[in-house]
């Protein structure tokens, strides 16, 4: 189909939305450059994680989770073991997608459905219907079209000139419109997006947008219902819009805190050995100098820390307040 376009309306909330999201993005990238931490990145790895998989059914949840990522056995079904190892590995790659390539789409499914479904990484080949507790609420497009369906989203996807936050949230509702697999199409939605507005900002592969999508559930699954009673996806970009952005704003809370925390380890540390430099402190806490360095400067700037001597031959002194 030349030319195609999916359906959807601009708003004035749209670009409100995508604004604000621009400026608190700056925010967020400003303080993941120092202080968003190897620790706090896996920590909201694993909120992603848990958060895809609620959605479809899979409590096993943060702690068991975080154990499987290091390699712990968990008590959990076969099955719900071999969800989590594929979404862990799926999300592993994200930021290696090209999020314009349909190849690299039915890879994902691949490594998501791996040892799941016998097909996985192809289309489904019989026809579907979405339910819910009150039915069928989606009856998805013949199998036989599926494949040129989605390559003339991708080829919107890669061309269109529409801002890439309206483009992830439109490819979003559409890829669930098509319904692609016999199974995973949910969580491969879900990341598809994260990969889109990885390539948007690269901050968002530190940014759960998915454990903020299952606290809103209900809503989620409305405004794809709304969405597809008005036969565009206006609802659901709106929706998404507003997920990410609270999503990010609670993402820049708690880098603010962990920033914290980590002024008040590196007191620790000094007062242990007022001697260390900012390249050991950094290799101790795992950050790179130049967030030491803002926080050093931020713990001078509030009166509790100084430099006594030269760099080479002097020492830190904790100031008590």
């Amino acid at each position: 189909m030349p030319n195609y376009k999916p359906p959807y309306t601009i708003t004035s909330k749209m670009l409100s939305l995508s604004t604000t999201i621009a400026e608190e993005l700056t925010k967020l990238e400003y303080e993941s450059n120092n202080t968003i931490t190897p620790k706090l990145r896996k920590k909201n790895r694993v909120k992603t994680l848990a958060g895809t998989l609620e959605i479809e059914g899979n409590f096993l949840g943060e702690e068991k989770i975080t154990a499987i990522l290091d390699g712990k056995r968990v008590l959990g079904t076969y099955g719900e073991i071999l969800e989590v190892e594929g979404a862990i590995n799926a999300y592993k790659e994200l930021g290696n997608y090209k999020y314009d390539s349909l190849d690299d789409l039915l890879k994902a499914h691949k490594i998501l459905m791996k040892d799941i479904l016998k097909n996985a990484g192809s289309f489904r080949d019989i026809n579907v219907g979405v339910g819910s507790n009150n039915g069928v609420t989606h009856v998805a497009p013949p199998y036989g079209v599926v494949p040129n369906l989605m390559q003339d989203l991708f080829t919107w996807l890669k061309n269109s000139d529409e801002h890439m936050l309206i483009k992830s949230c439109v490819f979003h509702y559409e890829f669930e419109f098509i319904h692609p697999f016999s199974d995973g199409n949910g969580r491969i939605g879900r990341l598809w997006q994260s990969v889109i507005l990885y390539h948007y900002r690269k901050v968002f592969n530190a940014i759960p947008t998915e454990s903020i999508i299952r606290d809103n559930q209900e809503r989620y699954y409305e405004a794809l219902e709304k969405s597809g009673e008005m036969g565009e996806s206006t609802i659901f970009i709106e929706f998404m819009l507003e997920v990410i952005l609270t999503t990010i704003k609670s993402s820049v809370k708690s880098s603010v805190r962990s920033s914290v925390n980590t002024e008040d380890r590196i007191l620790e540390y000094l007062k242990e050995n007022p001697k260390l430099t900012i390249k050991e402190l950094a290799l101790t806490l795992s950050l790179t100098t130049r967030a030491i360095e803002k926080q050093i400067a931020n713990l001078k700037s509030s009166n509790r820390l100084k430099r006594v001597g030269s760099a080479r031959k002097g020492y830190w002194e904790i100031i008590d307040e």
